[in-house]
């Protein structure tokens, strides 16, 4: 179906594969399409629950394909202005999906890399991994990924990657928030397992109304429209199916009816 992706599907998982070894999953503007196109297409299939993102080889990402950022060199400001729009939205739609994400990550996960792994909603890394903003390095800067990167980290780390380029072990990207776990080498699937089950225990439409809550309440005052705005979105999503049907199964001692089937 896509050109640089294979995705698979497992019950309610659908996992999302960069196949692009030889390069390390670097990605061009192929691979930022084709991410775009799987990711609308994920959201809105209802028989997925969780979308894994992961990349095929030795290594998660290697950031930007060497190609692609000789093109973008050579081309005009309106060329690079283009590119980066597309990347922009390829990581806003993998970020706003309404459903759980997880990066699955090993070995390098470099400039866009970090990106992608910041992007997604949690992130499993295993030990052997290492991340960069690097784009420094190239007299660039980390631009489109910033938004999710310093969600992630904060800005008091991102000051000091951002301008230095320092590769990131696994243990310091978790002491940093940059990851939420780290594995063995050969256990990444079963940490990214180990995520997976909680998630699909929880009700579809309170994750997603749980993802949209932390973008309305980030950075906002603790004032008298606040209280009012996260008393509205409570009452809402108590009034909804899923919401009365998970009070009345806990009370009922059953399962709720998302876990029905």
């Amino acid at each position: 179906m896509f050109e640089t992706l294979d995705i698979e599907r497992s019950g309610q998982v659908a996992t999302v594969w960069m196949n692009r070894p030889a390069v390390f999953n670097a990605f061009n503007e192929q691979l930022i399409a084709d991410l775009s196109e799987a990711c609308t297409r994920l959201d809105a299939d209802a028989g997925v629950r969780v979308v894994v993102l992961g990349g095929r080889g030795r290594h998660f990402s290697a950031g930007a394909d060497l190609n692609w950022m000789r093109r973008a060199a050579e081309g005009s400001e309106a060329d690079n202005l283009e590119d980066a729009r597309r990347f922009a939205r390829m990581l806003r739609v993998l970020s706003g999906l309404s459903k759980p994400t997880i990066a699955r990550i090993q070995g390098a996960a470099l400039g866009g890399g970090t990106g992608l792994a910041a992007a997604c909603d949690m992130a499993v890394a295993s030990s052997d991994a290492v991340f960069s903003t690097s784009e420094v390095k190239f007299g660039i800067i980390p631009a489109v990924i910033s938004p999710y990167v310093l969600r992630a980290i904060g800005p008091r780390h991102a000051l000091r990657y951002f301008q230095s380029a320092e590769r990131i072990s696994a243990e310091r990207a978790l002491s940093i928030g940059l990851i939420n776990e780290v594995t063995p080498v050969d256990a990444l699937d079963a940490g990214v397992a180990a995520l997976i089950e909680p998630l699909l225990a929880g009700a579809p439409s309170a994750q997603k109304a749980a993802k949209e809550l932390i973008e309305a309440v980030k950075g906002r005052p603790i004032d008298e429209q606040t209280l009012e705005m996260t008393a509205q979105r409570i009452a809402r999503q108590r009034a909804t199916a899923e919401g009365r049907d998970g009070v009345a199964a806990f009370l009922d001692k059953r399962p709720p009816m998302w876990l029905a089937n």
